[in-house]
């Protein structure tokens, strides 16, 4: 890849020899008199890296550095001076240049110097583009899923993304309701705006007030310096509030006040600050039985309630824990430097068998623990948590009343075994000897067994 430098200094023998120096690595190399000359040349070509000397003429190169870190915030600056001292070149790094170097120069520390500006150029244009790329292409794509009831979701949301209603997700766990929020957000009229999440169930309720509305230097024992509340941090944006239902009553009552007024108070100011945020709340409670109950006000909850979506259970989309599967293993082994190609149909009947009461968030889990463990690009069944296999044999073990019997008993039983045997194996962390002892085998009788069921021990991490 050929690369554009732009060298600005008011000596030209020197920006020749600097020409010819950079042009025996293959760069084409432009050159200005001056720090006006350098901004046009900027202008007109796509250069990646300035190397401009400290003083000139004119406009000198602290005044050039401070232009181009406004007008062209990507492009690195190597600074060079006749006067090497400490305090130029400290300041200069202070002001944003990549790197320094001093006059008289080495021809080869220059070289190295350039070469590590350039590759930190490519660096960050290659993160650019792909951050373009995933944005551009993006449809919804942390929300995966096909079954009924997730197109449902995917329906809700396509449907008020552009709308500044607020909205209430609702539903167990771990079943993404912080996934869909973003979702709503990256995907609406506001998503070059702040996203930002609260829990209101993980503050102080003591501090709850002062971070959702933010406070005045010594408003309180402890406020030093003035503090910007999450409203205004999302103002223009969106302001997630999750475990809505965890938030004390005293507070409903100002949230309600700033959803319904648009204004916020900060603790210690009595002047009222306008916001324009787009509010949607999440909770895993009923909220109408908590309305019953006096625990959350009433006409809080159907200022929230303007664009219900309820979120189903993983147990309610057994369809989509597959694709989910494979979603989180292709994200997972990318962050963790392995190559996973897939799951093995056991591992997959294993995932689809499992009730997964901790939803969306436990299959995450579960799948980047098999990731770590796999020995091979195929995820197999004995890579999954152990639990998974625990509660099936309860489950898989035939009825004596007639629709539950199987067609082959010595396959069903054959299961029922493996998966005693593959939770004991994950317990133990691989020591036969241990998992033996928990099922109340010999060691010579748990040995025959593995070999008979075709499960490889060595593949457990211990």
């Amino acid at each position: 890849m050929t690369h554009n430098v732009l060298v600005v200094d008011d000596e030209p023998k020197l920006c020749d020899l600097l020409s010819s120096a950079l042009s025996q690595s293959g760069i084409q190399v432009f050159t200005a008199g001056n720090g006006l000359h350098a901004l046009k040349v900027l202008e007109q070509e796509d250069v990646d890296l300035v190397i401009s000397d400290w003083r000139m003429p004119g406009m000198d190169g602290p005044a050039l550095l401070a232009e181009i870190r406004v007008r062209y915030p990507h492009v690195p600056v190597i600074v060079m001076t006749a006067y090497s001292t400490v305090k130029n070149a400290v300041q200069s790094m202070r002001n944003g240049a990549y790197d320094y170097i001093a006059k008289p120069f080495d021809i080869d520390e220059l070289d190295i110097t350039v070469a590590k500006a350039l590759q930190f150029r490519d660096i960050t244009r290659d993160n650019a583009r792909l951050r373009a790329e995933l944005d551009e292409h993006a449809q919804f794509d942390s929300l995966v899923g096909d079954s009924p009831a997730f197109r449902q979701v995917l329906q809700a949301v396509d449907s008020v993304r552009d709308s500044t209603a607020t909205i209430l997700l609702t539903g167990e766990s771990g079943t993404g309701k912080e996934m869909v929020a973003r979702a709503i957000h990256k995907h609406g009229s506001r998503a070059d705006k702040p996203f930002v999440a609260v829990n209101c169930a993980a503050i102080p309720e003591g501090l709850l007030e002062s971070e959702m509305f933010g406070h005045r230097k010594g408003a309180f024992t402890g406020a030093v310096a003035d503090r910007v509340g999450r409203f205004m941090q999302a103002d223009k944006g969106t302001l997630f509030l999750d475990e809505v239902g965890d938030m004390p009553l005293a507070l409903q009552a100002k949230i309600l006040r700033a959803l319904q007024e648009r204004v916020i108070e900060p603790v210690g100011d009595p002047r009222e600050r306008k916001v324009d945020v787009r509010v949607i709340a999440a909770t895993n409670k009923n909220l109408l039985e908590a309305v019953a109950r006096k625990e959350f006000r009433e006409d809080l909850y159907y200022r929230l309630n303007v664009f219900p979506i309820p979120l189903p259970a993983l147990r309610d989309r057994a369809e989509d824990i597959v694709p989910l599967a494979r979603h989180f293993a292709h994200t997972i082994s990318a962050t963790a430097g392995k190559r996973i190609t897939g799951f093995s149909p056991e591992a997959l009947q294993a995932m689809a068998a499992y009730h997964w009461p901790g939803n969306i968030r436990e299959l995450q889990n579960c799948v980047e623990r098999a990731t770590i463990v796999a020995a091979s690009p195929v995820i197999e069944d004995i890579d999954l948590p152990g639990y998974l296999y625990a509660s099936r044999p309860a489950e898989t073990v035939p009825r004596s009343d007639g629709p539950g019997v199987p067609q082959d008993l010595d396959a069903a039983l054959a299961e029922v075994e493996k998966g005693y045997i593959l939770a004991a194996l994950h317990e133990s962390n691989g020591v036969q000897a241990a998992a033996a002892a928990k099922i109340g085998i010999s060691e010579r009788s748990f040995w025959y067994r593995l070999k008979k069921l075709g499960i490889q021990v060595d593949k457990i991490v211990r």
